[in-house]
């Protein structure tokens, strides 16, 4: 019985991973494809540029500052394959006026064609007690993380639903799967991109459009540099539990992910276990990543808890420590 049962059960895994290549999306060929990136001039969003570069396809870079865009744009032409490749710099805040984003990328097809593939990529981080943050910190993050990824989406979805082809992607964060101390503000805005990627999902799956959502670890970029500039005590202890990612082992993730359609992008074992375990109602590219995930859910969320005890007991040591040095002060 105990032999039939696992014969039955081989077969089934096997006719999974027969039937998975069926229903998983045509990857989207780079060479030639219209890739345009916002908050490219920095960080992931550059990688990213240059890895769809070196792939063939054509860039256009979008950010704030004109010079560091610039720079970018000549970093990113060092790693041409052909002298047809064009890189494209727009200055725009993408969360600003919709209106603007939206003229801002008819500009770019007019020039390069078609968006293939919209990465968006810009964002800031601000970490502070729930108290200590000033409300105007909640609204510009809420502004910045996640209208500056609706608007420019907003831009090309209907082109990309016409031509029956697109990948749009979300750069979100490990913080938007799991709610840190500190984090508040920035978790929340992150966290808003998952909603609106799993429903815009449902939306254009049948148009051949397909969503990404990425959630790279604290990443060696200029925007982690400023962030640990102002981050308490708590939270940087809790994110030095993991290591820092190279924005270029993150960039080439993303791009490989989004180009197989797949929903979730996550970085190393930590990345993977957090992606298992938060999987909820989100869509899967292949009955093979549906059966991973319910086969480790248990055995991830037991992990999990470890972590969370961990998290919690840094809190209160901390917690402990300054109620300690309140009382020196006092005495002193």
């Amino acid at each position: 019985m105990l032999l039939l049962a696992a014969a039955f059960l081989v077969a089934f895994v096997l006719l999974l991973y027969m039937v998975s290549p069926l229903i998983s999306p045509k990857p989207l060929a780079l060479p030639g494809a219209h890739v345009v990136v916002t908050g490219g001039s920095s960080g992931i969003g550059k990688c990213i540029a240059i890895e769809c570069y070196k792939q063939g396809a054509f860039i256009t870079l979008v950010a704030r500052n004109e010079d560091k865009l610039l720079q970018a744009k000549k970093e990113i032409e060092k790693h041409s394959i052909n002298d047809k490749q064009v890189v494209l710099c727009i200055s725009v805040d993408v969360c600003q006026d919709y209106n603007q984003v939206e003229n801002v990328i008819k500009q770019a097809q007019e020039k390069l064609g078609p968006v293939d593939m919209l990465v968006n990529c810009a964002g800031m981080s601000l970490s502070g007690k729930f108290e200590d943050l000033e409300v105007s910190t909640f609204e510009r993050l809420m502004s910045i993380n996640y209208l500056g990824s609706v608007y420019p989406s907003r831009a090309v979805i209907t082109t990309m639903k016409e031509r029956r082809v697109g990948r749009i992607v979300f750069v979100s964060s490990q913080a938007g799967q799991l709610g840190l101390f500190g984090f508040t503000a920035y978790s929340s805005s992150k966290f808003a991109l998952r909603g609106l990627a799993e429903a815009l999902q449902m939306e254009v799956k049948p148009y051949n459009v397909y969503v990404t959502v990425a959630y790279p670890p604290d990443t060696d970029t200029p925007g982690l540099a400023e962030e640990n500039k102002t981050k308490p005590l708590e939270t940087r202890l809790i994110s030095e539990t993991s290591s820092v990612c190279k924005p270029e082992q993150v960039a080439k993730q993303i791009v490989k992910d989004a180009i197989q359609g797949n929903f979730n992008s996550s970085i190393g074992s930590d990345g993977y276990m957090l992606s298992a375990l938060t999987c909820g109602m989100a869509p899967v590219t292949s009955i093979t990543e549906g059966l991973q995930q319910v086969v480790t859910m248990g055995l991830f969320r037991t992990i999990a808890l470890f972590y969370l005890g961990s998290f919690d007991s840094i809190v209160r040591r901390c917690m402990m420590q300054r109620e300690k040095s309140e009382i020196t002060d006092k005495t002193a």
